[in-house]
């Protein structure tokens, strides 16, 4: 596993520094509009570019070199970081900005991401993949831990321009490691001749691969089915803190740690342990768990309740994702888990920008509104999440947490999602059997 560790590492270091990033422009975007719907679009046009090159995107990363693509991921992000340093410096720093950054950034993250999933399976032996599925939620939770406490205290000694510069030398830390090792290419099939038609032919393969394993078709609705409401809820947690907490920045750092310190001990936990023999357990285990702990932080008031319910949400997430993750790269063949996974992306991230289109108005509009000083809601449900704009926004997290916690108890009760590992062997059970 050297190589991949290597280059994990070096993805560790950028993703502290993109968190950092991201944590001090949420503040500044909250305390300059005080709109949710602001923070929800920048995630959204982070997403809609990349939901229109997904389907070509699988065809790239299964025909062009892996590793390429994944350094150009980072230099795209290092410019970009680079055109918004110079924005701030010259005083013309707007929130529209981010949202064009956001989604030149976001179109090659996808290319980036998919290239780097997609070369796992031919970095590292079979029995490890729950393992480097589990560091890969170290790597987020784990910056978690330390990016937020970094930007809290650096926003206020170094401002905007110091977190830039030190997110841009994480950047070229993780471009760095990419250049000493080595990330394998997938075997391409000889039978195919590479010119256009078949490369248009190819931008089906991975949709008709999935509907074509009704197992996989049916684990792919039920994350579906999750991440929406999931999505809704986490792009509003940062207004609905801020807004219970009149700003407090050190709760909202806090509560990040708390988030890392949970995905950590998750990871870990898994990591050692290697997850459920058959991994379908630990993905609806994983919903259920993160589900329950999501509706205790909906319905708190304090740190007190905040803290630990984050926690416990996050130890679930390695749980579920490991398992997931692992699922995938033991039934897809290598070449083509660049199409597969990239089909399976563009649900997915329809599902988040959705989430995010419509999770902003429904908080501003609805839900505020609703439980405001007079609002249609105060007597029922005033009681159990107060009045003013935190408390609607709660409400709505609140329902979104149930779906999730639904979504896992009703994914057991389904024999071809619940028999997966049963009805579909792995690949080189096929490949061996077809040998």
């Amino acid at each position: 596993m050297r190589n991949f560790l290597i280059v994990w590492l070096g993805q560790l270091v950028s993703t502290i520094g993109s968190n950092m990033t991201g944590f001090a422009i949420e503040i500044w975007a909250w305390e300059i509009t005080g709109k949710a719907t602001t923070l929800t679009l920048v995630s959204f046009f982070s997403l809609l570019p990349s939901i229109i090159i997904t389907p070509i995107s699988g065809v790239i990363v299964d025909r062009f070199n892996r590793k390429f693509l994944m350094m150009v991921g980072d230099t795209v992000a290092v410019l970009s970081t680079i055109v918004i340093l110079l924005l701030h410096l010259t005083n013309n720093l707007q929130i529209w900005h981010f949202y064009l950054t956001g989604a030149i950034v976001g179109t090659f993250n996808q290319f980036q991401s998919l290239a780097y999933s997609a070369s796992v399976s031919l970095m590292i032996p079979k029995q490890h993949y729950t393992r480097a599925s589990s560091l890969e939620f170290l790597s987020g939770y784990g910056s978690n831990i330390i990016a937020p406490a970094l930007a809290g205290y650096l926003y206020t000694v170094i401002g905007f321009l110091g977190i830039w510069l030190i997110d841009i030398s994480t950047f070229l830390i993780a471009i760095g490691s990419l250049l000493f090792v080595s990330i394998p290419q997938p075997i391409p099939p000889t039978t195919k001749n590479e010119n256009i038609a078949n490369i248009w032919q190819d931008l089906g393969l991975g949709w008709r691969y999935i509907t074509t394993h009704k197992s996989l078709l049916a684990l792919l609705i039920v994350n579906v089915l999750f991440w929406l409401p999931h999505d809704i809820g986490d792009s509003l947690y940062s207004p609905m803190i801020l807004s219970r907490t009149n700003n407090n920045t050190l709760v909202l750092g806090s509560l990040a740690a708390a988030a890392g310190f949970g995905g950590v001990t998750g990871a870990i936990v898994v990591s050692t342990w290697g997850g459920f023999r058959r991994k379908i357990k630990g993905v609806l285990w994983g919903m259920m768990g993160a589900g329950i702990s999501k509706i205790v932080f909906g319905l708190g008031r304090t740190p007190w309740v905040w803290i630990p319910a984050q926690f416990c949400s996050s130890f679930n997430f390695p749980l579920n994702g490991s398992a997931d993750s692992a699922i995938w790269l033991a039934k897809v063949p290598p070449d083509v888990q660049g199409r597969v996974f990239a089909a399976r992306s563009l649900l997915l991230q329809i599902a988040s920008a959705v989430g995010y289109l419509i999770a902003g108005p429904l908080a501003d509009q609805v839900f505020t509104p609703a439980l405001q000083s007079g609002g249609v809601l105060v007597g029922i449900l005033g009681g159990l999440f107060g009045t003013g704009t935190g408390a609607g926004i709660a409400l709505l997290y609140v329902i979104c947490a149930l779906c999730m916690l639904l979504v896992g108890w009703l994914g057991f009760s389904i024999p071809v999602l619940r028999n997966l590992e049963e009805i579909l062997p792995d690949y080189d059970t096929e490949y061996s059997q077809l040998r």
